[in-house]
């Protein structure tokens, strides 16, 4: 079946998806709008997504391939290409701070447009019988060059960028995001990537996220909350339940032994130990946990799924273009990494208007192959690929009715 023509490109489709007045708005409001002589807002925009979506590998890349396509480019409300050194200097001067508070009207604006997008890409490892809203907190460090060694210095000779990530489980989408340099350690961002989780809602984080402190403020906010322990843990036994079933090695209250962590959490803590596959091989884990309600299954059941987070990350830097930067001041580094976030959120879009089957780098690729073409994008991933289900089965045959025969 040969894809439905459309009156524009693929490219102008896709970021049709963005609210028109948006980019505008925002320019003015973070001051971009100033410093844009000849690079509008909105053609900033454009590139940037471009990058992302076609994986350009360098500055000439993307502006050669839209000189090229410039008559196509402008239909786009009026962009035009970028030089290569103006679209160097618009990443390097112009506050990434715009792209990121792009990115969170643009989910906003989706969502309110059609409440039901995300939750069809629900985690198949989610625990079924939690009911409650669970949030995965984590994140992945990017390698930069050693360029960027006077802002991101990572080790002694080694630059990186760390994105902080809150993911929603039910959705499988960002519900903030923090972008910054590795170096700080990460329970220091704790406090703020939970604090918009509510009351009775679950979150889920590794122990690099450990912090007695602010794990009990989210019991005081009514929040539960699942963690691993570290091995050196000190505690002191505060119940005598020891469970040995089900792949369940330990099950009790604990109460924090040194001073000053008692001081920070003064509450029972649960502390459930379980056996794990990894790898192929059974291991011993302990977890943390304010809830004392649950099953010790379900409790290692929800550390499990925080390995949906890994999975995110593994669609964002294995897909888009999250290794090869276009600049190495601290805005252009963030430029990238907001850009590559939305672009994500638009094509995350395009499938679930679609009804996408497949997965997410192949979709990427089928959309990449097209940009410039003028199909009708829906219809195209509706009914692209080969494979189909299974034919359905007849109960009783089929029997041919045949004049002047008699039965």
């Amino acid at each position: 079946m040969k894809p439905t023509k459309h009156k524009f490109s693929v490219l102008k489709q896709i970021c049709e998806l963005i609210p028109g007045h948006l980019v505008t708005k925002l320019a003015k409001k973070h001051g971009v709008d100033i410093k844009s002589r000849t690079i509008s807002p909105w053609s900033h925009v454009i590139a940037m997504l471009y990058a992302q979506v076609s994986h350009s590998m360098s500055l000439n890349d993307i502006c050669d391939s839209l000189k090229h396509h410039a008559s196509k480019l402008n239909t786009i409300r009026g962009a035009t290409p970028p030089s290569r050194n103006g679209l160097s200097h618009a990443n390097k001067i112009r506050h990434a701070d715009m792209a990121q508070e792009l990115f969170w009207h643009v989910l906003e604006y989706l969502q309110n447009a059609n409440p039901k997008f995300g939750y069809s890409h629900r985690y198949g490892k989610l625990p079924r019988r939690f009911k409650r809203l669970i949030h995965i907190v984590d994140s992945t460090t990017i390698q930069l060059v050693s360029n960027c060694m006077d802002w991101a210095k990572h080790r002694r000779r080694k630059a990186a960028a760390k994105c902080h990530l809150r993911l929603n489980l039910q959705t499988f989408l960002p519900s903030f995001a923090v972008v910054r340099e590795a170096k700080p350690h990460d329970c220091t961002q704790a406090k703020m990537l939970c604090s918009g989780i509510k009351s009775g809602e679950i979150v889920v984080f590794d122990k690099a996220y450990l912090d007695y402190d602010h794990l009990y403020e989210l019991k005081k906010r009514g929040v539960f909350w699942v963690t691993r322990a570290k091995k050196n843990l000190s505690y002191i036994p505060a119940s005598t339940g020891i469970f040995l079933k089900k792949g369940i090695v330990e099950d009790r209250l604990i109460q924090l032994y040194p001073a000053h962590s008692k001081q920070d959490y003064p509450k029972p803590l649960r502390l459930v130990t379980a056996t794990i596959l990894l790898d192929g091989k059974q291991v011993q884990m302990s977890f943390l946990t304010n809830n004392t309600t649950w099953s010790a299954r379900s409790i290692a059941d929800l550390y499990k799924s925080r390995w949906a987070i890994e999975v995110f990350f593994k669609q964002l830097k294995q897909t888009l273009q999250l290794s090869d930067f276009l600049g190495y001041s601290k805005q252009a580094v963030q430029w990238q990494i907001w850009t590559a976030l939305l672009s994500y959120l638009l094509l995350r879009f395009l499938a679930f208007m679609s009804n996408w089957k497949g997965s997410f780098s192949r979709l990427f690729t089928t959309v990449r192959a097209v940009l410039w073409s003028h199909f009708h994008l829906f219809k195209l991933l509706n009914s692209y690929g080969t494979a189909h289900g299974p034919p359905k089965i007849i109960a009783t045959p089929y029997q041919a009715y045949l004049p002047g025969f008699a039965f």
